[in-house]
């Protein structure tokens, strides 16, 4: 199973067995919906509530309704099925970015080596040619992300 980070359960809510999961993954509405199996410690929970609490994601799991039937699941990591994601040719996860093929119109050729997140809204390619290059994700030289040929073709303003 190809599975992906979600967040982590920080704490619980209440007494009837709601967990605070702390995300921020990209694709939450893909993956927070009654039905879907979240995965914690290799095993499958079904989402039976979610609701947003604050910059938390609240959930309720399999038919646990009290709080000391969740406790075990405290300060854990949750993952998906990378397979029941589901995305849209137009959306791709950051950890798949990695490695991709960056290529600028003038010929030069580098990879991506981290993204990172210099604010809240603001996502940096490290890329590496000949020496490394920070580029904003959600800036205009990035001409294309091409998910079949694994390559991001970028043309980068002077002096880059």
């Amino acid at each position: 199973m190809n599975k992906v980070f979600i967040g982590k359960i920080v704490s619980t809510h209440g007494i009837k067995g709601e967990l605070k999961i702390l995300s921020d993954f990209l694709y939450k509405n893909k993956v927070f919906v009654v039905g879907n199996k979240l995965i914690v410690d290799d095993k499958d929970y079904e989402i039976k509530s979610y609701r947003v609490h604050k910059n938390f994601d609240m959930v309720t799991l399999n038919d646990y309704k009290d709080i000391n039937e969740v406790l075990f699941l405290l300060k854990k990591d949750v993952y998906f099925d990378k397979d029941n994601l589901e995305l849209n040719s137009n959306e791709i996860l950051d950890e798949d970015l990695i490695k991709y093929n960056v290529l600028t119109k003038d010929g030069k050729k580098g990879i991506i080596k981290e993204i990172f997140m210099a604010s809240p809204n603001n996502k940096i390619l490290r890329t590496e040619f000949d020496h490394e290059v920070l580029i904003p994700v959600n800036s205009p030289m990035i001409i294309k992300i091409d998910k079949e040929k694994k390559e991001v073709i970028v043309e980068l303003i002077e002096g880059m």
